[in-house]
């Protein structure tokens, strides 16, 4: 078994690439986190770090185990919380796309303030990331985008539109200018394959994990963007038929909770439900 302070002092030194700092971090003396990440190392039969005069880097085993790691440490807190702090109803992980955490913002205050001894851990990001992390059971809740690839709780429709700058169109140039997620991101594959089937040159010109920049920036020519319909601004042209450009209709707003979800899980889900306008 895995001991807290080895772990703690471990994911310290990670974070800092410095046995020095990662001491001060954890208020322990230089050579006692050392020979904390020795027995952990003898304990794993593996070495963590790679260790030269100038640089402390993580081999491939310590990036497995760091992982591992900070979620133990985190469900290590969890649990104290939940029985020896204020959180004696636990702990609920909400996850959702960053565009959702402004307009949710009230409802998440209610819903908080109806169970003041739960602790509401709220987590934005991109939507793949956040499920993700809700298969690792990191989350407890999540409100994704995605493709109708995982059977969701409750759903709606997520219209897409081509959008271009109407006075600095993006189209006209060449190669066509793009404002795309991150790797990883929504909306981007399937841009840039659309694109490349139409024989159509492009280049990625700004990259933001932010819808609400994305949105700006296409409105204002520096690319073009394949966005929700709820992103389109006064500012923005609708691209189409008439560009090449075919509808994409097969995205939705997914809900997800799992089957033996607590009470204030479920009760937070259909007030998501409800607010999004979610169908079962």
């Amino acid at each position: 078994m895995f001991g807290p302070q080895l772990l703690i002092s471990f994911v310290a030194v990670c974070e800092t690439c410095s046995f020095t700092r990662a001491a001060d971090r954890v208020s322990l003396s230089q050579s006692t986190v050392s020979q904390q990440v020795r027995r952990l190392e003898e304990l794993l039969g593996r070495t963590l770090f790679a260790r030269t005069s100038h640089e402390v880097r993580l081999t491939e085993e310590g990036i497995k185990l760091l992982s591992y790691a900070r979620r133990i440490i985190a469900l290590n807190e969890e649990a104290h919380d939940a029985l020896t702090g204020p959180w004696r109803d636990g702990v609920l992980r909400l996850g959702m796309p960053e565009d959702f955490t402004v307009p949710t913002v009230d409802l998440l205050a209610a819903f908080k303030r109806e169970h003041p001894h739960l602790r509401l851990d709220v987590t934005s990001g991109l939507s793949l990331d956040l499920h993700q992390a809700y298969l690792a059971e990191e989350l407890d809740l999540v409100l994704v985008k995605q493709h109708r690839v995982h059977l969701p709780r409750a759903s709606r429709p997520e219209p897409l539109l081509w959008l271009d700058s109407r006075e600095h169109p993006a189209i006209e140039q060449s190669p066509v200018p793009l404002a795309v997620f991150p790797m990883n991101g929504l909306y981007r594959e399937e841009l840039c394959q659309t694109l490349d089937s139409l024989g159509i040159r492009w280049r990625i010109s700004y990259s933001s994990a932010g819808l609400a920049a994305l949105a700006a920036a296409s409105a204002a020519g520096l690319g073009l963007s394949l966005l929700p319909a709820s992103c389109c601004l006064p500012s923005h042209r609708v691209l189409g038929i008439a560009e090449r450009l075919p509808p994409v209709e097969d995205f939705e707003l997914a809900l997800f909770y799992r089957d033996n979800a607590a009470a204030a899980t479920l009760d937070l889900a259909e007030r998501l439900i409800a607010f999004c306008g979610l169908t079962r």
